[in-house]
């Protein structure tokens, strides 16, 4: 990460809804002396969202604005070089996502976003890891509720056990709240490209590097009643068990022979049958233009739910880790998951990118390989749980 910037911070996107959150959350809780910046392409709504922020710290009110659009990659340059750590909430980033990767890698910016999509992430890797790896700049990914739980929650499990012994870790997801627009439109984005989406899955799998001596690999598993957590649990092939595999990748820490499996878990079996015809009537829906875009219009950037709904709303992630004859039940949780939460993680993230004393590494690399035990510090004090139940 190069140091001289302008900037310590600069969020992007911070016009949207989990945006301005993000900027909420920045304006409250930024240290001292933290120079930051919002960009995007609408000055009237930048001004509009700095003069909220000088309602929590009337300093705000000089609050930098950049103008910066995804259209124009000479503007991402400039945002790029300006600052240590850019972070970005513009999606979906299969959409609008690589210009400002691209930027990031060659300025040697540290880069952080929201996304949950497979396929963007993959393409970033094979398109930028190596000219990350060679400016100094951090890639990472899924920043927020995909797929810090489950990310640095496997990372803590894993600091239960002993070291060098096989470990088996299954994670269970238990949440109310209401996904954010830009999760909605990536699923949906990522329902319809489920060829292409393996396609570039196989070119990664071709040319990364994998660990020497050392398993790392998936559970697929199967639904089924789950005793351990007193619940239907569905296996959940979305972004997350990825990210945890590329760390046990990436760390020896998680023992000669890894595996991860991801559930949803649901306690009513009605409710589970719920979701499994929903998720399959999508699928179908996705592949069809007419039905892809009727869907896509359903939920509008920008929108979300109101304060006292995002307070009564809440996570839960239960982890299951056998080695040997040892088992150690941990959990992560905290309050609402697809914007307040997600948007402290997100800031946080940024924040320990920028000020604490994190590993020295580079290229597109998981939360828990770029900032491990310091993020873990911020989130416990931010109010997310990380804790042995047994």
């Amino acid at each position: 990460m190069s140091p001289g910037r302008e900037f310590d911070i600069v969020l992007f996107g911070a016009t949207g809804f989990t945006g301005a959150l993000t900027a909420e959350y920045l304006a409250a809780n930024a240290p001292h002396g933290c120079r930051w910046a919002i960009a995007g392409r609408n000055k009237d709504k930048l001004s509009a969202i700095r003069d909220r922020l000088a309602e929590i710290d009337p300093a705000l009110a000089e609050l930098p604005l950049l103008l910066a659009d995804v259209t124009d990659p000479g503007s991402l340059r400039g945002v790029a070089t300006r600052s240590r750590v850019v972070v970005t909430t513009v999606g979906p980033y299969l959409n609008y996502g690589e210009p400002l990767v691209a930027a990031c890698a060659e300025a040697g910016s540290d880069y952080l976003d929201l996304s949950g999509e497979p396929e963007f992430v993959d393409q970033m890797y094979l398109k930028y890891h190596a000219v990350a790896q060679e400016s100094g700049a951090r890639l990472v990914h899924s920043a927020g509720f995909d797929s810090i739980p489950y990310d640095l929650g496997a990372y803590f499990t894993v600091g239960q056990l002993p070291e060098g012994v096989p470990i088996r870790l299954q994670g269970f997801v238990s949440a109310s709240g209401t996904p954010s627009a830009g999760t909605y439109h990536s699923a949906i984005t990522a329902f319809s490209r489920l060829r292409e989406m393996a396609k570039t899955s196989a070119q990664r799998r071709r040319v990364e590097t994998r660990p020497e001596g050392r398993k790392v690999r998936g559970s697929k598993g199967k639904p089924r009643f789950e005793k351990l957590v007193g619940a239907w649990v569905l296996p959940a092939p979305t972004i997350d068990p990825l990210v945890v595999l590329r760390s046990a990748r990436a760390l020896a820490r998680y023992g000669p022979d890894f595996s991860y499996g991801h559930y949803i878990a649901i306690k009513r079996l009605p409710i589970a049958l719920g979701i499994v015809g929903g998720l399959g009537a999508l699928l179908v829906l996705a592949q069809l233009p007419p039905a892809r875009n009727w869907l896509l219009g359903r939920k509008s950037s920008g929108e979300g739910p109101d304060e006292q709904r995002r307070a009564r709303s809440w996570f839960r992630v239960r982890f299951v880790a056998e080695s040997g004859d040892k088992r150690v039940l941990t959990e992560v949780r905290g309050g609402d998951p697809g914007y307040g939460e997600t948007a402290k993680m997100l800031a946080e993230s940024a924040l320990c990118l920028a000020f604490d004393d994190v590993p020295p590494v580079a290229g597109q690399i998981t939360t828990a390989v770029a900032m491990g035990d310091a993020l873990l510090t911020r989130l416990g004090r931010a109010g997310i749980e990380f804790r042995v139940v047994e």
